[in-house]
């Protein structure tokens, strides 16, 4: 290339500064920073939530007017002070909770415990404390049998008593028919799929005539982790003659339900048609012992699980006696077992005396069936009174 040339294009060339030593606008020889420059800048990357709209922007802070320029002196940005920020950024900002007082909460705790428990909720808290204390220390008291007293009065009972007066609406005739003390046997017709009249005889015993029923439970019922040890402490023992000559020769009031199975798990269509009574082991114990029987009849708790189908072979693989299937059990899964809301009578007969056998007459096999059949018609024949004196199932 010529020298000329050469000269030429140097005088006209533009020369664009490299290295301009971090200053903002490197590369274009002007001191102002270029829009990537101040897109990049600390001051600019803001979170999104505190960048306010466009629109809200320029309401809430008018445009500054614009500043001269310096030519020689290079731009310092800075990042703004806090009370520089745009006003509509402070909308997005969390107000800051109160909470609610703790003597508010203690108020509306006192409020809850005395619409619960009445005017004496201190004295019922502090009861209740003492017994929580004592059941950890294992200060309490079991008999021979495992009835845990204190637990049944204050906790199973108490568990009961509304199912009882609110859904069963429980009627009691013939409370005069139970011995205020010494030993009696109660003997009652068994129904309802699920053993729901054993529970609330009990609870009608306790609360009417201020007694405690101890039933007698079939093998069943004690082989069961949960349940067993709930029956022992509840004041059950095993359906033997001889747990239940020792607990009437000690003067307790024993209940015995002699259909079993048999008379919880049959069909709907056989309702309050009593079963086979068994051997009459119950009248033996009876008659030994020189207690009276005091036959019990037990309306409505048929009707509160209808059993309407079983499952035999189910039933036999899990060793139970059956599966039940109701109206509304398994369909409705756990709804289906809530019990029906029934009417229930619970009637005690006159009571059947044995003093006047002596002990050995026990061992005769006819006189065991004369008085276990005699206690089976004077059971059947109530229930069928019961029936007809009744308005309605649910009534």
């Amino acid at each position: 290339m010529p020298e000329e040339a050469q000269r030429g294009s140097g005088e006209d060339a533009v020369v664009i500064p490299i290295g301009t030593g971090g200053r903002p606008g490197r590369g274009t020889g002007s001191a102002r920073p270029s829009s990537a420059a101040r897109n990049l800048s600390s001051a600019a990357r803001k979170p999104a939530a505190a960048r306010p709209r466009p629109a809200a922007a320029a309401a809430a802070k008018p445009k500054p007017a614009p500043k001269k320029r310096a030519a020689a002196k290079p731009a310092v940005q800075t990042e703004a002070p806090p009370q520089e920020q745009p006003a509509a950024a402070s909308l997005h900002e969390p107000t800051p909770r109160t909470g609610i007082p703790v003597g508010d909460w203690l108020a509306a705790l006192q409020g809850a415990a005395l619409e619960v428990f009445g005017d004496d909720w201190e004295r019922r808290a502090a009861e209740l404390m003492a017994f929580v204390r004592r059941r950890l220390e294992g200060d309490y008291e079991v008999d021979d049998y495992g009835f845990d007293r204190e637990l049944t009065e204050r906790f199973f009972m108490a568990a009961l008593r509304p199912v009882a007066e609110k859904w069963f609406r429980l009627e009691v005739r013939g409370l005069e028919n139970i011995p205020a003390e010494g030993g009696a046997l109660v003997v009652s017709n068994h129904s309802g799929t699920v053993p729901l009249d054993g529970l609330m005889t009990m609870l009608a015993v306790h609360d009417k005539a201020h007694r405690s029923l101890r039933p007698l439970g079939a093998d069943l019922v004690f082989k069961m982790p949960i349940i067993s040890s709930l029956a022992r402490k509840g004041g059950a023992t095993l359906a033997c003659v001889e747990d239940a000559e020792r607990m009437l020769s000690g003067g307790e009031l024993v209940g015995v339900w002699p259909e079993g199975f048999k008379g919880i798990g049959k069909p709907f269509s056989e309702r309050y048609k009593l079963q086979r009574f068994g051997r009459g082991g119950f009248v033996s114990a009876a008659l030994r012992t020189g207690v009276p029987i005091i036959p019990l009849s037990v309306v409505g708790a048929e009707e509160i699980y209808p059993l309407v189908g079983n499952v035999p072979s189910l039933a036999r693989l899990l060793g139970v006696p059956y599966i039940p299937i109701t109206p509304f059990f398994p369909w409705l899964g756990p709804l289906g077992m809530v019990p029906l809301p029934s009417k229930w009578i619970l009637e005690f007969g006159e009571p059947i005396r044995t003093d006047s056998y002596d002990a050995g007459e026990a061992e005769d096999p006819m006189l065991v069936f004369n008085v276990t059949d005699q206690v089976r018609e004077t059971i059947q024949h109530t229930l069928f009174d019961l029936l007809r004196e009744r308005d309605g199932v649910f009534s």
